[in-house]
């Protein structure tokens, strides 16, 4: 080895080019022929799979060891095709791997019946309710104060009752006990009464009918109807069951709409709720101090129970 030298070539001294420099072709440098320019130069050109990532390269100087090949008509252990690569496609002429079928979705129709018997329950169960309250709400009605004796309501245009009206008495107007300066007539058409007869004289203070019935069934709730006319206007009259006079008066209303001064279109009725005892009873129709007792009076008739409709 002369001054100035260090030697063999190695790796890092190559130059790919030197065979273009005088010392470069005065080493033997000739141009590149599959390696580098110098002669024994370590050639860094591999075939494509040879290299192994994670693997130790060769130290210098060693051999490299044979990439170990894999059976004729077979690939290379480690060479991955690119169509197992994720997004890959398989190249021309390879028949492509049909996916795997998918799994069936959930069954709709079951859950569909399941959510209509949901729904159909709950409508069930809010409808109970409904029907508990509605029950609730009438046996608190019952339960509850009993209205004023004698209360007066307007006849409603038609109703029903499990008790049939003709099953108590019935009285008309020439049967009914007259108070002072109440007489009956027959003049004005319309009066339910037989014979067309009515009670008039009963617009002064002190006026009154009186009606004794005998044979109440038993003692209880019942509701008392009044037939009457008014010209054309609201009247009132105090009712007095037994002795004992009713807190509000009797409305005796136009509820037929006649027109002022026209009794023979006023004809109508009213009811109100009492109280009767077994046997014989007295109720009272009379005009009062502060009543408004202008009115024909044609018959009365009782019901059991207090009801709300026309009679």
């Amino acid at each position: 080895m002369t001054p100035g030298e260090n030697g063999p070539s190695t790796p890092e001294d190559d130059d790919p080019f030197g065979y273009l420099y005088a010392d470069g072709q005065a080493r033997g440098a000739q141009p590149p022929s599959g390696g580098y320019g110098y002669p024994n130069s370590v050639s860094r050109v591999r075939t494509v799979g040879e290299r192994q990532y994670g693997q130790q390269p060769p130290q210098y100087g060693q051999p490299a060891v044979p990439q170990q090949q894999g059976a004729p008509g077979r690939p290379n252990a480690y060479y991955q095709a690119p169509e197992t690569l994720p997004g890959g496609t398989p190249p021309p002429g390879r028949p492509q791997t049909q996916p795997a079928p998918s799994r069936r979705g959930p069954n709709t129709k079951g859950l569909l019946i399941g959510a209509i018997a949901v729904v159909a329950a709950v409508v069930v169960g809010i409808g109970a309710a409904m029907l508990n309250g509605n029950d609730d709400k009438k046996k608190a009605n019952q339960a509850g104060t009993p209205p004023t004796q004698s209360q007066s309501h307007a006849p409603s245009p038609s109703g029903s009752s499990s008790t049939a009206p003709g099953e108590l008495p019935k009285t008309d107007a020439s049967a009914l006990q007259l108070g002072p300066g109440v007489t009956t007539a027959s003049t004005t058409k319309g009066a339910q009464a037989k014979g067309g007869s009515y009670v008039t004289g009963f617009n002064q203070v002190g006026a009154s009918v009186t009606w004794t019935v005998n044979g109440i069934p038993k003692s209880g709730k019942y509701s008392v109807y009044v037939g009457y006319s008014v010209p054309g206007k609201d009247a009132t009259a105090t009712l007095t069951v037994n002795g004992t006079a009713s807190e509000r008066p009797v409305g005796l209303n136009n509820w037929a709409h006649a027109a002022e001064g026209d009794y023979e279109k006023g004809w109508t009725k009213t009811y109100n709720w009492i109280q009767l005892n077994k046997g014989t009873n007295t109720i009272k129709l009379s005009c009062e101090q502060g009543n408004q007792c202008d009115a024909l009076i044609d018959q009365m008739w009782l019901v059991n129970g207090w009801v709300n409709y026309s009679g």
